[in-house]
């Protein structure tokens, strides 16, 4: 069985087939959100500090972090936010960008094992993101498309999987080191989108044996109601075998969804998670009575 191991200087995260789902919380993204484009780049993080810290509390095991942002500085940016999450939070992180200096700052400064997200099947993007997970000694995140794009058919995005799986292990990066996105594109205008990926995740953990990850808010794009959409997405994909996924941990019914696939796949024992979350809290007359128990019963 394969285990993705991650960390921060107080913390490892597994990533496995037999293991509870990770969830990596997405929000610290300026993509799409402009205030904190803008605050970011004016040097505001204070957005930051508080998305980091209430994804943690709401049960995210992993953060990723991006600073896209156009025109602004974006390896500098990405490093202080990298610094500040670390600064505030014990778990690892997804160090998240499109551009290869903005990876390596946020590397330079990274504290343990980051997952890197992440490299393409693109020739150059291969060559120049792959030595730099082996430099450092990280897990990346292998999307599923190359030079032709995005392929509507999964057998050919497996290939492209398989072709980025075999060239990491050229660069010495071990298969267990490398999670596959299998690309989730919108259900609104490809009616087989969720289908595909169910497909093409069985077949990556059968035959290439990665694990799996996703934007799992993608499945959704356009559609109302999209937490419960996600959250149903989610909990068919955990069915097919993906093992973690960037996602919004605020969302309850997302948080839900989670959890209870863990419980049906035997991966939370005794259902000890599910019940610690959900399990409602004594009345104050209940608690009242139970205290009076034990104070009978010891005195």
């Amino acid at each position: 069985m394969t285990d993705t191991v991650v960390s921060s200087p107080t913390k490892e995260v597994v990533i496995g087939f037999d293991r509870p789902f990770v969830l990596i919380g997405e929000r610290i993204n300026p993509t799409g959100r402009k205030l904190l484009a803008e605050e970011m780049k004016n040097g505001d993080f204070s957005r930051v500090e508080t998305d980091a810290v209430s994804q943690v509390q709401a049960g995210a095991q992993m953060l990723d972090v991006n600073a896209g942002i156009p025109l602004a500085d974006e390896p500098a940016l990405l490093a202080r936010a990298v610094q500040l999450v670390q600064s505030l939070t014990d778990v690892p992180l997804s160090i998240d960008s499109s551009i290869v200096e903005a990876l390596e700052a946020g590397l330079d400064v990274y504290q343990g094992k980051a997952l890197i997200n992440s490299v393409t099947g693109e020739e150059e993007r291969l060559e120049r993101v792959l030595p730099l997970v082996a430099k450092h000694g990280a897990a990346v995140v292998a999307i599923s498309n190359d030079e032709t794009g995005i392929s509507e058919d999964p057998d050919v995005r497996f290939e492209v999987a398989r072709k980025i799986v075999n060239r990491a292990a050229d660069h010495g990066i071990p298969t267990e080191d490398v999670v596959v996105d299998p690309l989730v594109m919108p259900i609104g205008a490809i009616a087989s989108a969720g289908r595909q990926v169910f497909h093409l995740i069985g077949r990556l953990r059968g035959e290439l044996g990665v694990n799996t990850t996703c934007g799992a808010s993608n499945i959704s794009f356009g559609l109302p109601n999209r937490a419960g959409i996600n959250a149903a997405y989610l909990a068919m994909a955990i069915g097919a075998g993906m093992t973690s996924a960037i996602t919004n941990p605020l969302e309850a019914e997302i948080r839900q969804a989670i959890l209870a696939a863990d419980v049906l796949n035997g991966h939370d024992p005794n259902c000890s998670t599910w019940i610690r979350t959900y399990r409602e809290p004594p009345a104050a007359g209940e608690r009242g009575r139970a205290r009076e128990n034990r104070r009978r019963s010891t005195g």
